[in-house]
């Protein structure tokens, strides 16, 4: 009897993680990002805080680099550093500033087309991608983030493997999203949304995720979780880092 010929085995085709619609109507809020009384504004500033959150976990992660002033202005020259979900660059820029080399990648073809031309504007090097990570060609990444997107993915488990995919065996990633409690639900989707702070259709409380279930994904891609820290609001400090956990919090994660 000869020999069967077995199938040709197809390589999995990872999961699909952006949603249309999200897509859609992040994109249409594309001429607007850029503007800090526009309806970005809450971005605007978070921006800071995130970025202060950045720094000091990139200084932790890898302190073993060179002191001295280049190291204070530029912490993150020669290293590449994803941010995925970049909108149109809020954060690739900043990145870009403290050195690294910058690869944006979005869902929405009109935030990127917006990035590259404010990066074009400001005179930085900053390489933008639309679509499915998982499908871009990329090098590894010493720094990965994604600010406030996984909430809005379709497959939270698919996101986090591409994230971890994409970076460098000593990478470090972070990672920020809304936490899904009462008080997200009511101050985050409820009073922000219905008071014109962040447009209409943004939020979808369901698809909130908590630390530990957070957690649990990252361990599920190799990831070992840092300790969360919130951000949080208040009339006197504005928004900044807290030990609340409440409504938004950010994390570090690494190899395992």
């Amino acid at each position: 009897m000869p020999n069967a010929t077995l199938p040709a085995t197809r390589a999995q085709t990872p999961a699909p993680t952006i949603r249309p619609e999200e897509a859609a109507h992040f994109g249409r809020l594309a001429a607007d990002w850029w503007d800090p009384k526009g309806s970005s504004a809450m971005l605007h500033r978070l921006g800071p805080v995130r970025l202060g959150f950045i720094r000091g976990a990139v200084d932790a992660h890898w302190p073993s680099v060179g002191r001295g002033l280049e190291r204070s202005v530029r912490p993150l020259a020669g290293r590449r550093a994803l941010d995925v979900g970049c909108g149109a660059g809020l954060l690739c820029e900043p990145l870009a500033r403290l050195g690294a080399k910058v690869t944006g990648v979005d869902a929405a073809a009109e935030n990127i087309a917006a990035a590259r031309a404010h990066a074009a504007g400001s005179g930085l090097a900053i390489t933008y991608h639309a679509g499915e990570i998982a499908d871009i060609a990329l090098p590894p990444q010493d720094l990965v983030t994604a600010m406030e997107v996984i909430e809005h993915v379709a497959d939270k488990a698919a996101f986090i493997a591409a994230l971890a995919a994409a970076l460098a065996p000593d990478g470090l990633m972070i990672l920020s999203t809304p936490n899904r409690t009462a008080k997200s639900r009511l101050l985050l989707v409820e009073g922000a949304e219905r008071l014109g702070m962040i447009p209409r259709g943004t939020h979808h409380w369901a698809d909130f995720i908590t630390p530990d279930e957070l957690r649990e994904l990252l361990a599920g891609a190799g990831l070992t979780m840092g300790e969360p820290r919130g951000i949080g609001w208040s009339p006197a400090k504005g928004l900044h880092l807290s030990g609340d956990l409440a409504l938004n919090y950010i994390v570090t994660a690494q190899r395992a």
